[in-house]
Formats: C-alpha cells, sequence, structure tokens
C-alpha cells in the first residue's frame, strides 16, 4: 500500500510515518523501496504504528520506542525486566499525575479569586491575603 492509504488506516500523516522510518521505528519488513523509488507499505506496518501509537499514548520517548521495538522484535528481555519495565513506567506517570494535580489546584483557585474579584472583591482580597498566611 502507499504511504497515504497507510496515513489513512493509521490516522498518522505521511511526515509522521516518514519521521518514523527515518528513526528506523519501520523496517523492511514493513516498507519496501520500488522499482520507481516509492514506498510500498506491507500491511504489517499498520500493526506496528498502532504498537507505537500505543507506547506513545503511555508518555514513551523516541528512545524508548526504540528500545521497546527492538526488544519487542528480538525478545532480549525477561519478563521480569518487562514487568520492572512497566512499574518504573507506572511510578513516572503517578509522580506526573500528582504534579498535574497540583496545577490544577493552583488554577481552580486561581479561577475562584478571579470570579470573585468580580462578585466580591473584599472576599477576594482576604482570599489573597490568606494564600500568604503562613
Amino acid at each position: 500500500m502507499k504511504i497515504h492509504e497507510l496515513a489513512g488506516q493509521t490516522g498518522l500523516s505521511v511526515h509522521t510515518i516518514r519521521f518514523y522510518e527515518k528513526e528506523g521505528l519501520l523496517d523492511s519488513r514493513h516498507v519496501q523501496r520500488e522499482k520507481n523509488n516509492y514506498r510500498s507499505y506491507a500491511d504489517e506496518a499498520i500493526q506496528r504504528l498502532k504498537l507505537i501509537k500505543k507506547f506513545q499514548g503511555i508518555g514513551c520517548s523516541l528512545v524508548e520506542l526504540k528500545e521497546i521495538l527492538q526488544d519487542h522484535d528480538a525478545r532480549t528481555r525477561t519478563n521480569q525486566q518487562v514487568i520492572a519495565w512497566i512499574r518504573r513506567k507506572i511510578d513516572e506517570i503517578e509522580l506526573k499525575k500528582q504534579e498535574y494535580d497540583q496545577m490544577l489546584d493552583t488554577l481552580g483557585w486561581m479561577l475562584e479569586y478571579r470570579m470573585l474579584l468580580e462578585t466580591d472583591p473584599q472576599k477576594a482580597n482576604a482570599m489573597l491575603a490568606s494564600q500568604y498566611d503562613v
């Protein structure tokens, strides 16, 4: 299949697919050059790109993606190593979740303060003053 078909089936842009190919995430099992130098993608490329999207969805970097796909292809890690990686990824996401919760709390406070400025400026000023009381 051509790259535009692959893009349509995966929801990725042509640019993104070419980038993944350039970075080595797609290899000769997934893409071949025809005599006219056009790329021809195998059906396996669809599954590969879906796998890449899944791992990106859990916050994997390009470096991590390369490692994961190399392991996936060669089966170099033991099950215990994969379990340890999953646990580290869970810890990383939990930390990010805590950071996002703090950001949401701050934004919630800011919104409440700004809304009070319009309806009850005295209460807004008291809210601001209490923010700095220690």
